[in-house]
């Protein structure tokens, strides 16, 4: 199998697995919450991974850990009085479902590079700005550190989910909240979190047992923060080192299939993502005739619902051009040559139909 949907999930890092059995093992199962003293020591393990998850922010807040992304974000929207919002027409379904909970929310568009407009008007009533930092479906990359000062200007937050570029590119500067999760950036899946600017004030989601200084409820796991700690750390080290892989894999890949579009901006995005279209494609088709290949019709939190995607309709696609594109990720495990050879089968069978 020749794994190509890097956007949906990464492989777990050798190095974060490793770091992650010292605490699955017989002597480290003990609850970071408990004073004994093998509670203290899983404690001190937790304490060291979120100074390791810390380094993928800015300076001047505080990383509270969560059980995913999605839970960062409700936390963020749902835990402060910082509405209503108003939102890209691209963001995660977590960002756009949740921003609905204050009873209004605002759609801020984009152009047809899938970029937004770093100087689009904000509704006056907007107390918090939503925009990704790195696309999730088409990869396209945001610009984060502008919106963000004009959110400042108005008296609104701003609101980052980084979970596509965290370990990747530089954190989005001038951000009050971002969401990350640890499955994105090569660690475990079940443990994101959520980084919140000194100064900014939020009331708990959950209720529980006062964890999390009081923001998140539940006893956390010492082996996932290990995990998440060491990929993080990981991805930091070999960020630049994993760019440039990413973008020779780009190059490659383009190479190969030189006749389908892009979907999305060329210049400013992940090089790691490639939406891909061919009108009349049948994508179940091509799906069920490369088996061997994983990729995506779409990003995986919506795939089966059998709706366009939003992210391609907000780009002026139509419904029949989002439902000829197919979503090719790959990163640091994937090699050259096994992604030119999925390439050129997606292509051969692409052809077969006569498309």
């Amino acid at each position: 199998m020749t794994y190509l949907d890097y956007q949906a999930t990464t492989p777990l890092a050798p190095e974060a697995r490793d770091a992650m059995l010292r605490w699955l093992a017989d002597d480290g199962f003990a609850n970071p919450h408990s004073a004994h003293r093998p509670g203290r020591a899983a404690a001190a393990a937790v304490e060291v991974a979120r100074d390791s998850v810390a380094a993928l922010f800015p300076p001047g807040g505080k990383v509270v850990f969560t059980g995913s992304a999605t839970e960062a974000i409700n936390l963020a929207i749902r835990g402060g009085p910082y509405g209503p919002a108003a939102v890209s027409a691209i963001e995660h379904a977590a960002v756009r479902d949740t921003a609905r909970w204050f009873g209004e929310d605002f759609e801020l568009p984009v152009g047809a590079d899938g970029v937004i407009d770093p100087e689009v008007p904000f509704p006056a009533e907007a107390k918090l700005i939503a925009v990704m930092q790195v696309n999730n479906e088409i990869g396209t990359i945001q610009p984060t550190g502008r919106l963000a000062e004009r959110a400042k200007a108005t008296g609104a937050l701003f609101l980052c989910d980084a979970v596509q570029g965290a370990g990747k590119i530089a954190p989005p500067a001038g951000a009050d909240l971002i969401a990350v999760s640890a499955h994105k950036l090569y660690g475990p899946k079940g443990i994101g979190a959520l980084w919140v600017r000194d100064g900014v004030q939020l009331s708990p989601v959950i209720l529980g047992g006062g964890q999390e200084g009081g923001l998140r409820s539940g006893t956390l796991s010492p082996a996932l923060c290990a995990g998440f700690g060491a990929a993080a750390a990981l991805s930091l080290a070999r960020m630049e080192a994993d760019a440039a892989h990413v973008a020779t894999l780009r190059d490659a890949a383009r190479d190969v299939l030189a006749r389908w579009t892009l979907n999305g901006s060329a210049e400013q995005r992940w090089p790691g993502n490639l939406n891909l279209r061919l009108d009349g494609l049948d994508v179940g088709r091509l799906m069920s005739e490369c088996r061997t290949i994983a990729f995506s019709a779409g990003s995986a939190c919506a795939s089966g619902s059998g709706r366009p995607s939003h992210v391609l309709a907000a780009l002026g696609l139509s419904a029949a051009q989002a439902k000829n594109s197919i979503r090719l990720g790959f990163g640091r495990y994937t090699t050259r040559d096994e992604l030119i050879e999925a390439c050129r089968t997606l292509d051969a069978a692409a052809r077969s139909q006569g498309v």
